[in-house]
């Protein structure tokens, strides 16, 4: 299974290694032509979500990317993936894909050094450690988003077709579960 991995800027290297170690083909996303191999998934790592839409603007990967989504390509957003795939980000007037039906907050559980763990069950996985760091948190969550983890009462990650989306970062544990929900995700649409 091929899974194009956005490695414009964030966590890619650490996505990429969980990847192999569940025996998926990982490969980096860096520009345009990148796409042109066929790939089965995309994950969109944590980091800096404005220089990542910025960069995924002037690379034009951006509208291709989010035309693959719409369609159902299935995907991973962590923390700043999120954010890019938000409809909408409350305190910021852009947005990226668009194409998760939920509303965001930048940095909602607050700056670096406010960064945590706290083990949560995710659906299907059971009790996992979420790690967040300068983390968005889902505000708002419009028909059919299912909520796949919840912290301090809000949902921490949900899933709404062929799109997961979590505030946290799965890839910094050393745990794959969510790895492994993502790829089982991809197999059972195509049956």
């Amino acid at each position: 299974m091929r899974i194009g991995v956005l490695a414009v800027q964030g966590a890619f290297a650490e996505h990429i290694a969980m990847l192999q170690k569940l025996d998926a083909e990982p490969f980096e996303i860096r520009q345009k032509r990148d796409l042109e191999q066929p790939f089965d998934g995309l994950i969109l790592p944590g980091g800096e979500s404005t220089t990542m839409g910025k960069l995924l603007r002037e690379l034009g990967l951006l509208e291709d990317l989010r035309m693959r989504i719409a369609q159902g390509l299935p995907v991973l957003g962590t923390c700043a993936g999120l954010i890019l795939l938000a409809e909408k980000i409350a305190n910021d007037a852009h947005t990226y894909f668009g194409t998760l039906p939920v509303t965001v907050q930048r940095n909602s559980y607050g700056r670096q050094l406010g960064s945590f763990s706290k083990t949560a069950d995710i659906k299907g996985i059971g009790p996992f450690p979420l790690v967040f760091i300068r983390a968005p948190s889902i505000e708002a969550m419009g028909v059919g988003v299912e909520v796949l983890a919840e912290i301090d009462g809000k949902a921490a990650g949900v899933r709404y077709g062929n799109q997961i989306g979590v505030a946290f970062h799965p890839e910094l544990t050393g745990n794959a579960a969510v790895h492994q929900l993502f790829l089982q995700r991809i197999e059972d649409s195509k049956i």
